[in-house]
Order: structure tokens, then C-alpha cells, then sequence
């Protein structure tokens, strides 16, 4: 968030720095985290008993994070009363234990959203992943002029499904308890709508990123057409070699979190 008094891209002189924030011991030190509808009643799904008792094989007593998708999280442990023999004997109910009180992680501001044209293969997959391990708020994937991949009709909707479940897992790794937001696919012109702001193309020889250009937006491997790119002002440069499309989407959340949590500071 920029510091009281300053610019929106940045601190202003005499401003002090951001310090950066770290994550919570407790998410450091539990051995997963799950994402249920109540974190201090928590039922734990199939998949989820799964991941604990067959493939981490936690024991009782062993802490565990329960959060809820939107921010707020319960320390818990896995019970007592956890069967030896894995998850087809376990109670979903009862599985965790609340050891401590909730906690709501405070929303970060600015947003940040980064849109993509997704590209062949598992690289969508990919860039979800990433985008959520450094703290995006917002996905969109993209249909371009250029886009040579094109996520249309019962496609999309898979393909928006599967990029959901990626950030689920991505989250869980990650020990992040505030899911980002998959919106479905839309075309540029509609992004500023479903965001609530601005949109800024990413693009070599463009300017120096900063928060209050929160929203920006990745062409797919062919570029920007070029009424695509005289249609959004001026352009965010992302560095000083060409990055592939996937490369490039995580660059984008990469500098615009790190500089919303103080990591980097903006250019005076």
C-alpha cells in the first residue's frame, strides 16, 4: 500500500520506507493448509483428507491451517482420534481441531489483477500458479487479436475450472489464506468493467511499473495488435529483453507485489 501522503506509484520525499511484510510463524511452521466453509468447524473434503493422511501422512497433534478462502484462518491439529489405517476410515468432521484463535489477514491494497492470452500446453497452468505464490489477487485470462490459443465456449469453461483448481493447490502451498479471483475469459475492453479499474498493456519500451497502474495486462506470443495497443495509453515495460508470454505474466505480478509489500521501492 503507498505510504500516507504519497503518490499512488510510490512514496514521496521524506516518506519512510514499507517495511516488508512476512508471513505468520504459524503458516511457516503448519504442514498444510486446507481451505474449508468454516475454519472453527472445520470439515475437511475427500481430497483434502487424502493429501493429509495418504500422501503427508500427519500424525495427531500435527498443526494444520484451516482457512476459508477469503482471508480468515484457524490454526487447528489434526485429532486424536485420527484412524492410523488413512483417510477411508476417517471422520471429516472431526479430523481438526481448532488450537487457537481465528485470524483474518487484512486485504491488500492496492489489487492487483494481471491478465494473460494463454498459450499452449500446461503454461496457463503454469502462470496461475506462479501468479498465486507471489500474491495476485486477480487472473483474467484473455482473447487477443494475436491469441493463438482460444479458449472458446465448453473449452473456456474447462479451462477456467482447471486454472481454479490450480490456484486452490497453488494457495494451499503457498500457506495463502485469500484465494485470487479466476474471472472467466473476456476480451480487453471488457476487463476494466469486471476489475473496477484502469487497464494498462504490458509492452516493450514501455514505462516503469507502479501501483497506481495495478491492472496490467499480457499480449499473447504474436504482441499486441496495433489497435489493441493504441487503445490503453501508455505502456508498462516489463525489462529490457523479450519474455516469452508466460515469462512475461509472471514478471508482471512479480514487480507490481513487490512493490506493494515493500520489497522494492518504487524510482524516486
Amino acid at each position: 500500500m503507498p505510504p500516507a501522503g504519497g503518490a499512488p506509484g510510490g512514496p514521496s520525499a521524506g516518506d519512510a520506507a514499507p517495511t516488508p511484510r512476512a508471513p505468520d510463524p504459524l503458516l511457516v511452521a503448519a504442514a498444510a493448509m486446507v481451505f474449508v466453509a468454516d475454519p472453527a468447524a472445520p470439515v475437511v473434503d475427500h481430497d483434502d483428507m487424502h493429501h493429509l493422511l495418504d500422501v503427508l501422512r500427519l500424525r495427531p497433534g500435527e498443526l494444520v491451517i484451516a482457512a476459508d478462502g477469503s482471508g480468515r484462518w484457524v490454526p487447528c491439529r489434526v485429532a486424536a482420534s485420527a484412524p492410523a489405517g488413512g483417510s477411508r476410515r476417517a471422520d471429516p468432521t472431526s479430523l481438526l481441531v481448532p488450537d487457537g484463535p481465528a485470524v483474518v489477514d487484512p486485504y491488500p491494497a492496492p489489487e492487483v489483477t494481471v491478465a494473460f492470452a494463454p498459450t499452449k500446453g500446461d503454461r496457463p497452468e503454469w502462470v496461475a500458479q506462479k501468479l498465486t505464490e507471489l500474491g495476485v489477487d486477480r487472473i483474467v485470462p484473455l482473447r487477443t487479436s494475436r491469441s493463438v490459443v482460444r479458449w472458446e465456449g465448453d473449452r473456456a469453461v474447462k479451462s477456467v475450472e482447471r486454472l481454479r483448481r490450480v490456484v486452490r493447490e497453488a494457495a494451499g502451498q503457498c500457506r495463502r489464506a485469500r484465494l485470487p479471483e479466476v474471472t472467466g475469459v473476456c476480451r480487453l475492453e471488457e476487463v476494466a468493467a469486471i476489475v473496477g479499474a484502469p487497464l494498462t498493456l504490458a509492452d516493450a519500451g514501455g514505462g516503469p511499473p507502479g501501483l497506481d497502474r495495478s491492472v496490467l495486462a499480457v499480449g499473447p506470443e504474436g504482441g499486441w495488435d496495433p489497435a489493441e495497443r493504441d487503445s490503453f495509453g501508455p505502456t508498462v515495460g516489463l525489462g529490457a529483453t523479450v519474455l516469452r508470454a508466460e515469462t512475461a505474466a509472471v514478471a508482471a505480478g512479480t514487480l507490481l507485489c513487490a512493490l506493494r509489500s515493500g520489497v522494492v521501492l518504487p524510482l524516486a
